[in-house]
């Protein structure tokens, strides 16, 4: 074995060190008479059994509290499978016995950090073991173990390497999540004509993020983009969505798979890479990622789109401070929006049960966004939030000013349902108890609220969205998965939580149905601790559900205008 010094840098252990600093652990002092009469608790979260112990009591196996486990210089020829019930293990010393194999079930305690295995019978490791990525130490010396395994001693960082090693070689979990539910919310409305369709929203998990760093508990094999693209285009193409919301697209993976793929499937799209691209030599713009728009053609049609980058509006609606400079400017995440007209396949068997209506078309503004991710950064997201906000309520203000006779604008408009309905989509890296969510489904968020971190940005109150002492936007939005049992739409081993989101306006349109979550049962079952996995093919799970959006008047009669069905108005004819 290589001298100490090495071991420390590659994380295996030679038996010296590993006795030296288990004994410096170990130490323990007991409460003094002063203290135990002051009302002193002491906590204990390790247990050390040395002697010569050849059975370990089942009940041992309950301390679930237990962090520290010192079982060495025993005389065990075996740990029982019960020890996977010690979730909460970081350190497990099993030195010096005499143990000739290992449970599989040892792989479940991914939480461990340390592991001694020093100066026992072992010849072989079982892979299972490689499902332990939180390993920095790991001690085999005095193990008749084979040379592959003994080889990574040689090795820096030989802990990782052969925890990948055995990780990439562990037989894969053979059952596939069981097909999620689809929940029915409600039928469509017969008695009058409405647009039917469906909307995804799902975070793809660019290729270049996809790193045994960040995702430590994943196959390398199953990272690899070859390998999970198949599974989020399955994941797409189950799904039979008309609208698709994808953040996290590469630039290059855009252009050569997603567009073309979902182009011989009936749908068109826009897209765009965050705005670093700009700056960058063709070679390196190909790895950004962005967000991508996908619509079926059979449905819709497109008649503009637009481009919202957060570092650019943040750097002309600064005003001199230097928190949304330095702060907001510097964050290059961006949305997109696209409005859309509705074609009579939306309809259904409009010309038979109204014939009068044949070729009616209503307009539809999809937008799709990615929020900066970072939890220290909560302020810019709901700057970015608002900013976003602010960019469609513009969007929606000139569609409906240059459809609408004599340029009427929002702010001489009594009627908010004139307005072009809106869907809005997005990884908006934000929980539900957030000030981004409460922007968004309260329609404003106080200037002091505790997630702009006592930051004083100066520009708020001087905004036209402001109002004594709340920043506010008029869209009255509400999620498409609101009374669904939910528990998460990121599922990794750090972080389990909602983040993604589908919004729509009930003044427009309402749910017929969503797509449920996944089988938390299968889950624990399956041992999933984190996405992806080689089963699931990104760290997000796809957001799908159904809308009907209903014509808000009959057709007009020759003495009369209707305000929704006209030329001049976001409802119109078909020409």
């Amino acid at each position: 074995m290589p001298n100490d010094n090495h071991n420390n840098r590659n994380g295996l252990q030679s038996d010296k060190e590993s006795k030296d600093e288990m004994l410096k652990r170990r130490t323990y002092r007991i409460l003094s008479n002063e203290e135990v009469i002051a009302g002193k608790k002491t906590q204990w979260n390790a247990l050390e059994i040395t002697g010569t112990i050849r059975n370990l009591s089942p009940g041992l196996f309950n301390l679930g509290f237990l962090t520290n486990l010192y079982l060495n210089d025993n005389q065990l020829s075996r740990v029982p499978p019960e020890i996977c019930k010690l979730t909460n293990l970081l350190t497990l010393d099993l030195s010096s016995n005499k143990l000739r194999s290992l449970p599989v079930e040892l792989g479940d305690l991914v939480a461990l950090r340390e592991l001694f295995l020093n100066n026992n019978q072992l010849r072989s490791l079982p892979f299972e073991l490689g499902r332990l990525f939180n390993m920095k130490k790991l001690g085999l010396k005095g193990n008749p173990l084979n040379s592959d395994i003994m080889s990574f001693s040689n090795e820096s960082n030989g802990v990782q390497k052969l925890i990948s090693y055995m990780l990439d070689n562990l037989a894969p979990v053979q059952s596939m999540p069981p097909a999620r539910e689809w929940i029915p919310l409600g039928q469509p409305n017969g008695e009058r004509p409405s647009a039917v369709f469906s909307v995804m929203c799902y975070n793809v998990l660019c290729d270049k993020y996809a790193t045994r760093q960040i995702y430590g508990y994943c196959p390398t094999w199953a990272l690899n983009w070859e390998y999970r693209k198949k599974g989020i285009m399955d994941e797409i193409m189950s799904g039979n969505a008309d609208l698709i919301c994808l953040q996290e697209v590469e630039t290059e993976q855009y252009y050569s798979m997603f567009e073309p793929t979902l182009k011989q499937n009936g749908y068109e799209s826009i897209f765009s890479p965050k705005s670093r691209a700009k700056t960058m030599e063709e070679h390196e713009r190909k790895f950004v990622d962005g967000c991508a728009i996908f619509y079926r053609t059979s449905k819709f049609s497109l008649v503009k789109e637009h481009l919202v980058e957060f570092n650019q509006l943040a750097m002309a609606k600064a005003q001199g401070c230097e928190d949304m400079l330095n702060r907001v400017m510097t964050k290059d995440n961006i949305g997109l929006a696209v409005l859309l007209e509705t074609r009579e396949e939306c309809y259904g068997g409009i010309n038979t049960l109204h014939p009068d209506l044949a070729g009616i078309r209503q307009r539809l503004l999809v937008a799709n966004v990615h929020i900066h991710w970072d939890p220290e950064y909560s302020d810019v997201k709901l700057l970015q939030m608002m900013m976003f906000m602010q960019e469609l309520q513009k969007i929606i203000d000139d569609e409906t000013q240059s459809l609408r006779p004599g340029g009427t604008t929002q702010s001489s408009r009594s009627n908010p349902s004139e307005d072009i309905p809106l869907v809005l989509c997005g990884d908006l890296n934000s929980l539900p108890d957030s000030g981004v969510l409460e922007y968004i489904e309260n329609g404003r968020v106080s200037v002091s609220h505790e997630d702009f971190k006592d930051i004083d940005y100066k520009m708020l109150p001087k905004s036209k969205n402001f109002d004594d002492g709340y920043m506010t936007h008029r869209f009255k939005l509400s999620r498409a998965h609101e009374n669904i049992p939910m528990e998460f739409t990121n599922y990794t081993y750090d972080f389990k939580g909602v983040i993604d989101y589908i919004f729509f306006q009930k003044s427009h349109m309402r749910t017929l149905g969503v797509l449920g979550p996944i089988d938390p049962a299968w889950l624990n079952s399956a041992k999933v601790v984190g996405c992806p996995h080689t089963c699931i093919s990104s760290d997000h799970f796809s957001l799908l559900c159904e809308f009907e959006m209903p014509l808000a008047s009959h057709p007009p009669s020759t003495t009369q205008q209707s305000p929704y069905l006209h030329s001049n108005t976001n409802f119109a004819f078909r020409s």
